[in-house]
């Protein structure tokens, strides 16, 4: 079918390889091959080539991806909100971000997980969950940093957690540079301008906060780093430190939704769950 080529270069566009590819739709190898070369011999053009260990988009294929792409996820999306989501026997998949799982909402969640056992759990970074929430591959969202504008999703603004700098030894004044996560990436891009205001140098942008942590630990330059990391590792208190020039980095955490799944029984049930943890994370005078 036409929508599975389409589909298929859409993860390819992603992911870089075919195995890739296959792993992340649960098909072969040579069922992403055959999907693509469906595609392409119906529309006449080349939409792919080889470029080392990767595939690489052509012109023609980046043109699809560009063109066809936004209106096939909201078509997913429309359809997604088409599934009998009031039947406990139909998957009820929710896309969060690793790092709150972990400090936050591993206990609400596992709560939700023995009343309803279809619920199933993945972790992504905050646009990837948007992008998922958005295409129905998700029905409900829990994202950390600023999203994107224009996304089209319910959201409601959970708290904002605080950062803190860690460092292997003492700390009584602001660090000159500091290990942070990557600065690229969309929810996090805003702390570029806070620190250079600051005259704070970044000087390794890690993906992965916690890999980020465990480098200060160890000796290395100080790292920035949220609460839920602070507290998944356990951080001592003594190896963590705040400083009022950088309340301005906060994550804001939001539940996301589309609209119309948000009226349904089953799905407000886990987001209400959600929601009222957040009460109880708020007698922590760290999250405020």
């Amino acid at each position: 079918m036409l929508l599975d080529g389409i589909e298929t270069m859409l993860v390819l566009a992603q992911e870089k390889t075919m195995s890739k590819t296959g792993s992340a739709l649960y098909i072969s190898q040579s069922a992403v091959s055959k999907r693509i070369a469906n595609l392409e011999r119906h529309l006449g053009k080349k939409l792919i080539e080889p470029k080392g260990r990767y595939v690489a988009l052509t012109a023609d294929g980046l043109a699809l991806i560009r063109n066809v792409g936004p209106v096939f996820e909201q078509l997913r999306g429309q359809l997604s909100e088409q599934k009998n989501y009031e039947s406990t026997d139909t998957i009820l998949p929710i896309d969060c971000s690793e790092t709150l799982v972990a400090g936050y909402f591993s206990k609400v969640l596992a709560s939700c997980f023995a009343l309803d056992s279809k619920i199933r759990l993945s972790t992504n970074h905050t646009p990837r969950i948007i992008e998922n929430v958005k295409s129905g591959k998700a029905v409900i969202g829990l994202c950390a940093g600023h999203l994107t504008p224009h996304h089209g999703l319910l959201t409601f603004h959970l708290f904002d957690e605080p950062f803190y700098v860690v460092s292997a030894s003492s700390l009584k004044s602001l660090p000159d540079e500091l290990i942070t996560t990557d600065l690229r990436n969309n929810a996090n891009s805003y702390q570029a301008g806070i620190l250079a205001g600051l005259n704070i140098t970044p000087l390794m942008e890690i993906d992965s906060y916690s890999a980020a942590v465990q480098l200060a630990l160890s000796g290395a330059t100080p790292a920035l780093a949220p609460l839920s990391i602070i507290r998944t590792l356990k951080v001592p208190t003594k190896n963590f430190f705040t400083f009022d020039e950088l309340q301005p980095i906060c994550r804001p955490i939001y539940l996301c939704v589309r609209k119309n799944n948000s009226r349904l029984p089953r799905i407000n049930t886990v987001m209400e769950a959600v929601q009222t943890s957040i009460e109880h994370l708020r007698l922590d005078s760290h999250v405020i």
